[in-house]
C-alpha cells in the first residue's frame, strides 16, 4: 500500500512537470507569434516623410511691399507735326528720319511764286488806297476852311468827312491784306517748332501739299512718359510721386520711373484710368517702345506666407500646417500679395498665426494627415 502511494505521488509530480513544460512552450510560442506580428505591423506601417529645412516655413510678420503690374507704350512729352500752312508745291526738304533739328531751323520750302504775286498785288492795292486817302484828307481840309467862310454848307463838309473816313478804312484793309500776304509768304518756309529728332517724313519734294498737310514729325526724346492703364480698384492706391520699375524691349536692365500725373477721367470703354509715368532718360529709349513693370505701393506689416505655399487646387485656398507629427490642411483667408524678404509673399488674414510652421512648395504634393518628421531645430529656425 505504501509502494502504491509513492507511485501515485511520483506519477502526479511527473504529470505536473510535463504540464509545466508544455505550458512554457506554448507561452513561448505565443510570445514569439506576438513579437512577429508586431514586427510585421511595424514593417507594414508607412514611414514618416523626412522634411528638410527648405520644406518648412515659419509663419511670421513682415512688411509687405505691394505692387501693381502695368504696361504700355512710351511717348515723348514734346512732339510736333510740321504742317504746310499754305498750299503749294514742296520744293525742298533738307532733313530725313533720325536727323537732329533745333527750334527755328529751316527744314524745307514750299514754292512761293504765287504767294509773291499775291503779295505784290496786295502792296499795290495798299498804295492805291493810300493815294485815295491822301486825296480825301486834302479835300476835307479845304472844305473845313470853306465852311468857316460860308462858301459851302455844313452838309457838304459832312460828306467830305465821310469820304475821308471811308478812304482811311480802305487803306487799313489794304494794309491788312498786304500783311496777310506777307505772312503767307513767310509760312511757305517750313521751320522746326521744337528741338528733337525727325521721326517721320510724310511728304517728298515735288509733291503738291494741301493746306494743313503733314510734312514732318519731330519728337523730343529727352523727356519720355509711359501711359499705363490702371484698373478701377488700383486707382485709389496709386499716388503721384510713386516710384516704379520698368522693363523695356531691347534692354536687359530695368529703368526707373515715377508717377507724375493721373487722368481724372476713366475710359468709357474699359473703365480704366490712365496714369502717366516719367521715365528716366536712357540713350536706347525710343517713342513707341512697349514697356512692362510695376508701381510700388506703400508697404504694410502683415502675417505673410510664401505665395508658392498657398494651395489653390481646392475651392478655397489652403496651406499645409504642421500639427504635431502630421501635416494638416488648413483653409486660409488671403489678403494682398507683394514682396517681402526678397520673395513673393501673400498676406494671410486668418487660418494660420505667426510662429506656426507650414510646408513650402518644395515639399511637393503632400496629402493632409501625412506623418512627417520635422527637420532639426537649428535648421528650421533659420527659415
Amino acid at each position: 500500500m505504501a509502494i502504491s502511494l509513492r507511485t501515485v505521488v511520483v506519477s502526479v509530480l511527473a504529470l505536473v512537470v510535463v504540464g509545466g513544460l508544455v505550458w512554457m512552450k506554448r507561452a513561448r510560442t505565443a510570445s514569439e507569434a506576438t513579437a512577429a506580428s508586431a514586427a510585421q505591423a511595424a514593417a507594414s506601417a508607412p514611414a514618416p516623410l523626412l522634411l528638410t529645412a527648405q520644406d518648412v516655413w515659419t509663419v511670421r510678420t513682415a512688411e509687405l511691399e505691394r505692387h501693381i503690374e502695368i504696361s504700355g507704350p512710351l511717348r515723348a512729352v514734346s512732339t510736333a507735326l510740321v504742317k504746310a500752312k499754305v498750299a503749294g508745291e514742296l520744293k525742298s526738304l533738307t532733313v530725313r528720319e533720325g536727323d537732329t533739328v533745333r527750334a527755328g531751323q529751316v527744314l524745307g520750302q514750299i514754292d512761293t511764286t504765287e504767294l509773291e504775286w499775291r503779295l505784290r498785288q496786295a502792296e499795290q492795292q495798299a498804295e492805291a488806297a493810300k493815294a485815295q486817302a491822301d486825296v480825301t484828307e486834302r479835300a476835307l481840309a479845304n472844305n473845313r476852311a470853306l465852311v468857316s467862310q460860308g462858301f459851302i454848307s455844313p452838309t457838304a463838309l459832312d460828306t467830305s468827312q465821310a469820304n475821308a473816313n471811308g478812304a482811311r478804312a480802305t487803306l487799313q484793309a489794304a494794309l491788312a491784306a498786304a500783311a496777310l500776304a506777307r505772312k503767307s509768304l513767310a509760312d511757305a518756309t517750313l521751320v522746326a517748332p521744337i528741338n528733337g529728332l525727325v521721326s517721320q517724313r510724310l511728304a517728298q519734294p515735288g509733291e503738291r501739299v494741301a493746306l494743313d498737310a503733314r510734312v514732318l514729325e519731330v519728337v523730343d526724346l529727352t523727356r519720355l512718359e509711359l501711359e499705363a492703364a490702371l484698373p478701377p480698384q488700383a486707382v485709389a492706391q496709386v499716388r503721384v510721386g510713386a516710384s516704379a520699375s520698368l522693363q523695356m524691349e531691347g534692354l536687359t536692365e530695368p529703368v526707373t520711373a515715377q508717377v507724375v500725373r493721373i487722368n481724372p477721367s476713366a475710359s468709357s470703354g474699359t473703365r480704366t484710368v490712365a496714369a502717366y509715368l516719367s521715365v528716366a532718360p536712357h540713350p536706347s529709349l525710343r517713342q513707341g517702345l512697349f514697356a512692362t513693370g510695376r508701381i510700388t505701393l506703400p508697404g504694410t506689416t502683415s502675417v505673410v506666407v510664401p505665395s508658392s505655399a498657398v494651395r489653390l487646387d481646392l475651392p478655397e485656398p489652403s496651406v499645409l500646417a504642421l500639427e504635431g507629427e502630421r501635416a494638416v490642411q488648413r483653409k486660409v483667408k488671403l489678403g494682398t500679395t507683394g514682396d517681402a524678404q526678397g520673395q513673393a509673399m501673400t498676406e494671410v488674414l486668418s487660418g494660420v498665426k505667426a510662429g506656426e510652421q507650414i510646408l513650402t512648395a518644395q515639399a511637393g504634393a503632400v496629402r493632409s494627415g501625412t506623418l512627417v518628421q520635422r527637420p532639426a531645430a537649428s535648421a528650421s529656425a533659420t527659415r
